[in-house]
């Protein structure tokens, strides 16, 4: 099959599910990406519009955000539309740029939290360095990588899968992912599996960097009871947002290589769906609520918005 139409059709695992369960998936599905929008967009607002809040641990937690709200749109759209399609298709334009979007998102998220486990790690571990080493420049050059690296890393990837003819058009998965592409491929996909290799090799030195940094903050942290709150304050949630992350995109990996088909397919579906799910809710709750310089000034931004248009409405 020639893969540079445009036309090609393929067809997604669909849920399995009764017409009347549809409409319960599809209800659920909008609430869920609704308060997904809601939460990212709180946090987006109110660190844009506190100047207080213009520090890079907040920006980097801005861009956090940014980034979920980026990667839900290349999955929940297509697939609310879907559930009530008799057929559960995609072009092959919509295909790969449905891969490109959400794993381009998933790099950036890890990216994200790279960059802002070296944030804290200068923070705690070098407090007296922190302004000089975090400058502006600085900040733009980490926020640079954490979207051009994953941009440019996806890119390359879809490059090397458009070259390859297709001789099927199923993919078993709700959604588009490269190597599923791969998988329906006629001739060998070396290039590819030994690009995807140095990808991984890439990404593996960015956890040996994040452990690194956390077994510094640590040591750092029972020094001093200072050291200790901030961690707790600051570090505990990126913590949790990275092994959540860093779980589910495990067990996505392994089973779009591995997976078994006795595993069932409503709980498969979950499990691969869950870093597409979980993240961009966890981060803005667990954020908004652990840090409270953020939770003070959300509620100051919104109070503020409520009085002026109180004041306006009386006008």
């Amino acid at each position: 099959m020639d893969n540079s139409s445009f036309f090609i059709i393929f067809t997604l695992t669909e849920p399995k599910a009764a017409k009347s369960d549809k409409h319960i998936y599809f209800a659920l599905s909008l609430i869920l990406y609704l308060l997904i929008i809601i939460l990212n967009l709180i946090l987006i607002v109110t660190i844009l519009l506190e100047k207080s809040l213009h520090e890079p641990m907040y920006i980097f937690l801005c861009n956090l955000c940014i980034n979920g709200l980026f990667g839900t749109a290349g999955f929940y759209p297509k697939f609310l539309s879907n559930l009530f399609c008799d057929m559960y298709v995609i072009s092959y334009v919509g295909c790969s740029l449905q891969a490109f979007v959400i794993y381009c998102s998933v790099m950036c998220e890890f990216t994200t939290l790279t960059v802002m486990s070296y944030d804290r790690y200068v923070a705690i571990c070098k407090p007296l360095d922190y302004h000089s080493v975090m400058t502006n420049s600085t900040l733009i050059i980490l926020l640079l990588f954490s979207w051009l690296f994953p941009a440019f890393s996806m890119s390359t990837l879809l490059v090397l899968s458009n070259r390859l003819p297709l001789c099927g058009s199923h993919i078993d998965k709700l959604y588009c992912d490269n190597w599923s592409i791969v998988k329906l491929s006629c001739d060998p996909v070396t290039i590819n599996n030994i690009y995807g290799l140095i990808i991984i090799l890439i990404y593996f030195c960015l956890v040996i960097f994040i452990i690194s940094s956390y077994c510094k903050l640590i040591s750092a942290c029972t020094k001093s009871i200072e050291n200790k709150n901030k961690f707790m304050h600051t570090c505990l949630p990126h913590l949790l947002s990275l092994v959540n992350f860093t779980v589910a995109l495990f067990f996505d990996s392994m089973d779009t290589r591995y997976g078994s088909k006795d595993f069932p397919q409503s709980l498969r579906n979950f499990m691969i769906l869950e870093y597409l799910i979980i993240p961009p809710i966890f981060n803005p709750v667990i954020y908004g609520l652990k840090l409270t310089e953020v939770r003070k000034r959300a509620l100051s931004v919104f109070i503020r918005v409520k009085v002026t248009d109180s004041s306006v409405k009386k006008r």
